[in-house]
């Protein structure tokens, strides 16, 4: 799988650098085809969409206070760049 991942990344810009080399003009203008539409008919679908009860009641969170403390004055924890 991935030389084939590796062939893709060398012949991408390669066949983008060709196509890039080309000198390409129009000979002929093109046209639309003819189409002829008739009538169809749409897809129906049967669809129970579930109940939703959105209320205004507000509930509060309670979060606790964490205090944090040094153990020791002058000593440098872990990943802390100070004396």
């Amino acid at each position: 799988m991935k030389t084939r991942k590796f062939l893709s990344l060398i012949l991408a810009p390669l066949f983008a650098f060709g196509l890039a080399a080309c000198n390409v003009d129009q000979t002929e203008e093109g046209e639309m085809p003819d189409v002829d539409v008739e009538g169809g008919q749409v897809p129906e679908y049967d669809v129970d969409a579930a109940d939703v009860d959105v209320g205004t009641d507000t509930q509060t969170v309670v979060t606790p206070d964490v205090d944090v403390q040094n153990e020791g004055e002058g000593e440098a924890a872990d990943g802390d760049a100070s004396e």
